[in-house]
């Protein structure tokens, strides 16, 4: 049976990455599209870490880090010790996406973090972050040429950062203007059951300029806030979209993860290296040569706070032997505990797999998982000496804090909880634990095509 219009069921979630709930509120009185939607639903809290890889995976698989696998931003080889990016060839167990597909519905979804490379899904996909190439970020492919036509860009060019407050503006515009074209595209027809769109516009500024949002005073807000007008619109046309919905219908809109102002950046590999605990063979390259590490460590970092026992077991120049894991472990975080800046604690907690991710956490989960105290930005750079520092970055994330509204006043807890609404909705029971990974029937599709 081919469903009409007014028979759909449908389900539209507007992502607004890193938007603070606490912000939201105060800055909708100068925005009417946001202020349509804010402060209406309890804040949500992200999954630990609260890195957008991490938390938009955790909403498109309706679950935790435990079962999807995804831990942070990187992944380091156990054999050459080279690092490589987490993206979706690396989540374990199925997708919503899947999911809804079994049961004959489409998804439309644009600019999704940590879709990259596109996987085949009953639907339409434009990948999001960390994505570098508009080829391998579309399926289908048939959506590659009008996308090209429309000058689509995958991400804005943030390496001018606070230099250059304005090219950093000029490209968000580009990128906000390319999702809402894409939108467009993808939207109108109705041919749909679930449609994603995520803006990630705001993380981007936020992470340079995030001081000059929050304090009317700052030099640079007015500036800010003329962007955000731009971004406020944005925000009503899917709104308005959704409200000409025929039919039953739900929107959801929250963020990854929450903002605040830098206090400072924390390097826990330049910490582990002050406590004797790492040591490097040679001169890193640049702040990802993780081949560095020696073969005589006895702990590293990766970002931003997940901390690996070298162990032989788990590395192959690895030479803590099983039985010293815990004591190591229960050493570094008491110190990391009693660390201070300025005569603040930084640490809000320092947890191992067991206490976050339980016995059966998937993947290659750290042994420990830091969670710094709201300003505090953890860090795993291989070529920092000092702990503290500021490297050009006014703002961070927080694991509280983070937006969230839902039309019918459904209230989301965790970041996995809006996917599991998803699933509720079209009457799907939560997914079985994962086996295997997909992306190896996704390396399969790609090999017969």
């Amino acid at each position: 049976m081919i469903l009409t219009s007014t028979k759909r069921k449908r389900f539209v979630v507007l992502g607004l990455d890193g938007l603070p709930a606490s912000l939201a509120v105060k800055m909708a009185a100068r925005l009417p599209n946001l202020n349509r939607i804010a402060g209406k639903n309890k804040p949500l809290t992200a999954e630990t870490p609260e890195l957008s890889p991490v938390n938009w995976t955790s909403f498109f698989t309706a679950a935790g880090p435990e079962t999807h696998g995804v831990y942070g931003f990187t992944k380091l080889d156990r054999s050459s010790y080279t690092l490589s990016i987490n993206n979706f060839d690396n989540v374990y167990g199925s997708t919503i996406f899947d999911r809804i597909g079994e049961k004959g519905l489409v998804s439309k979804v644009i600019n999704l973090p940590n879709t990259y490379p596109a996987r085949p899904l009953r639907g339409m996909l434009i990948s999001g972050f960390v994505a570098d190439s508009l080829e391998k970020a579309v399926y289908p492919q048939f959506l590659l040429a009008p996308l090209k036509k429309s000058g689509f860009i995958l991400e804005a060019d943030t390496t001018k950062g606070l230099m250059d407050p304005q090219y950093l503006i000029d490209q968000v515009s580009k990128t906000l203007e390319c999702r809402l074209n894409a939108f467009e595209m993808l939207w109108n027809d109705l041919a749909w059951d679930l449609f994603v769109i995520v803006f990630t516009e705001t993380d981007r500024l936020f992470h340079f300029l995030y001081p000059a949002f929050e304090d009317t005073n700052h030099p640079l807000h007015n500036v800010c806030m003329n962007f955000m007008i731009k971004w406020d619109a944005a925000i009503g046309r899917v709104l308005d979209k959704f409200d000409t919905l025929p039919g039953d219908k739900k929107l959801i809109s929250f963020a990854d993860h929450g903002f605040t102002s830098l206090k400072t950046e924390v390097d826990l590999n330049a910490f582990l290296i002050q406590k004797g605990l790492l040591s490097l063979k040679h001169i890193p390259s640049d702040q990802w040569d993780s081949t560095a590490i020696s073969d005589e460590s006895k702990a590293f970092a990766l970002d931003p706070g997940r901390i690996y026992i070298h162990t032989a077991e788990k590395f192959d120049r690895g030479q803590v032997s099983r039985h010293e894991v815990k004591s190591i472990a229960e050493n570094i975080a008491f110190d990391l505990m009693k660390l201070e800046f300025n005569g603040q604690q930084v640490m809000e907690s320092v947890q191992t797999t067991t206490e976050l991710y339980g016995e059966t956490a998937i993947g290659n989960p750290p042994d420990l998982i830091c969670t710094a105290k709201p300003g505090f930005d953890l860090k795993a750079k291989f070529d920092r000496k000092d702990i503290f520092g500021f490297f050009g970055r006014t703002g961070t994330h927080t694991r509280g804090d983070a937006f969230f509204y839902s039309s019918d006043g459904e209230q989301a807890d965790l970041m996995r909880d809006t996917g599991k609404m998803i699933l509720n909705w079209f009457n799907i029971s939560p997914s079985p634990a994962p086996h295997a990974r997909r992306r190896q029937k996704n390396d399969r599709f790609q090999k017969r095509t």
